[in-house]
């Protein structure tokens, strides 16, 4: 989402995903509700995504690519996920997403400036925000953090685990990506079928993200 360049070691509170004043209530917080109305909904005109077909040997060579240029990032989409099909706006947080049923859903967004000394930190903070926004009643524990690139910038990635609250598990991926001095940008997917091929799906489309 668009906030003001913050100084380089005081990046904005949620900078990556919806913030805390965005929750609904309680009762209609659910994940599947969540995920539902963020993946039904499409990216506005004026975010300025396309298709492209990735033809290198990156993850998912050879299939088309969400170009999303207000967050600066594309990325793969594996066959089976879906854009998608009605034009709209999604919440300010995101910019461009693909889903794969109602069960995975890939989201992208910017922010405002973030040092790379930080990113570790902003990133795991920014992964547990965003599970506890759409599993309001789990339990998220980080299982994997390790510094990344996205065409060659830095950046760090974010695995967890999620209790979502309703005898099941769920699995969030998050990359955030310093683009410029002022500027950097997310990929967030998640998975809340138990299939593990399905989780390994979001994984690669993180891992075939690059910036524009």
């Amino acid at each position: 989402m668009t906030t003001p360049p913050q100084p380089p070691h005081t990046p904005a509170p949620a900078a990556f995903g919806p913030p805390p004043a965005m929750r609904p209530p309680r009762a209609r917080r659910t994940v599947l509700a969540a995920a539902l109305a963020l993946v039904l909904l499409a990216v506005a005109a004026t975010a300025g995504w396309w298709l492209l077909r990735e033809d290198d040997d990156s993850p998912l060579a050879g299939r088309p690519r969400v170009t999303d240029q207000a967050a600066g990032l594309s990325y793969g989409i594996p066959e089976s996920w879906k854009q998608p099909e009605k034009q709209g706006d999604l919440i300010n947080a995101f910019t461009s997403t693909i889903s794969k049923d109602s069960a995975a859903t890939v989201l992208a967004g910017r922010a405002g400036a973030i040092a790379e000394a930080d990113l570790k930190r902003q990133t795991e903070r920014s992964a547990r925000s965003n599970a506890a926004f759409f599993f309001p009643d789990g339990r998220s524990t980080i299982t994997d953090s390790q510094p990344t690139k996205v065409s060659g910038h830095p950046a760090h990635t974010v695995t967890l685990k999620i209790d979502d609250g309703k005898a099941g598990t769920a699995h969030l991926r998050f990359t955030v990506t310093t683009l410029t001095a002022d500027r950097s940008a997310f990929l967030m997917g998640v998975a809340q079928d138990p299939d593990q091929a399905q989780r390994e799906e979001v994984d690669t489309i993180l891992a075939s993200a690059k910036a524009l």
